[in-house]
């Protein structure tokens, strides 16, 4: 398995698939603080900050047979396609791409269900180019004549990224905007499914989200709860002080389901919704 960005989400794929007996994994990283840290969890680790091309990388993709893509493109495209496309076109062992992107190309559904079958329309330049990232991997792999998965993710969320946080710190908030869901995903479920279809060498586009999309308010009132705290007060989302790229984040209100990657690799999420993932988290603190 080769990563590029091991970030949060990605980690839990490498743990989730190391699991499952011997897997050489070698990943990417912006920093040497960063790949040292990697190789201290056993991960042979490489520093490709995305600026430019790493003839170290070309190695360990010559030999893999798993890539799992896990950095955000930019104004100026994917990262990975710019400086290495032609060495994975090149590489010959390679049977499996795995893609992270989001739920966000889809845009505004008006608080309906949705599916993978949805208009892609996103509202952010940030959306726009995951969705052009999406076509470039989607020709590659058609060149290449490999199975590519793209995994379109919820609201990350797990230990040490949670409601808790910012309810401990006093930056929660509780923003009101009437009919507004938002759907989530523990970091736990991303690692199991991106595992089980790298194993299974998924094919396709699949949402990777909770059965229960809920209101942003609901989430810290519940963790709060957890906490013993006082909930912090409602805010109206158009008195609320927000930045551009969150209030882009408000604009996006849909139910997206999780039906096709569950029928596809028979998957029960471990965390069906908020609720089960804020009661693991919260039994795992150590204050």
């Amino acid at each position: 398995m080769f990563v590029f960005g091991a970030g949060y989400s990605a980690q839990a794929a490498i743990t989730a698939l190391r699991a499952d007996g011997n897997l050489s994994v070698t990943a990417t990283t912006r920093s040497p603080e960063k790949a040292a840290d990697l190789t201290r969890k056993g991960v042979t680790s490489l520093v490709f900050d995305g600026s430019s091309p790493s003839a170290l990388l070309r190695p360990a993709l010559e030999t893999a047979t798993h890539i799992l893509v896990s950095i955000a493109p930019g104004p100026d495209g994917d990262p990975v396609l710019a400086h290495h496309a032609a060495d994975l076109l090149a590489a010959p062992n390679l049977k499996w791409i795995g893609y992270y992107s989001t739920i966000g190309v889809y845009g505004d559904a008006e608080g309906q269900w949705i599916d993978e079958t949805a208009l892609t329309e996103p509202l952010s330049a940030r959306n726009r180019y995951r969705l052009d990232a999406e076509a470039g991997w989607q020709a590659l792999a058609e060149e290449k004549s490999i199975p590519l998965a793209i995994l379109r993710l919820a609201g990350i969320y797990g230990p040490s990224r949670s409601p808790f946080e910012k309810l401990r710190s006093g930056t929660a908030r509780r923003i009101v905007k009437p009919g507004q869901v938002f759907n989530r995903i523990h970091v736990q479920d991303i690692g199991a499914i991106t595992a089980l279809a790298a194993q299974n060498r998924l094919h396709g586009i699949f949402n990777i989200c909770d059965d229960e999309p809920a209101p942003p308010q609901d989430v810290i009132a519940h963790a709060a709860q957890l906490l013993g705290m006082t909930p912090p007060p409602e805010i109206a989302f158009e008195q609320a002080d927000l930045s551009p790229m969150a209030r882009t984040f408000y604009a996006g209100n849909r139910r997206v389901s999780n039906a096709k990657i569950k029928s596809a690799l028979g998957y029960a999420l471990k965390f069906p919704t908020y609720r089960e993932g804020h009661a693991a988290i919260f039994a795992q603190r150590d204050d």
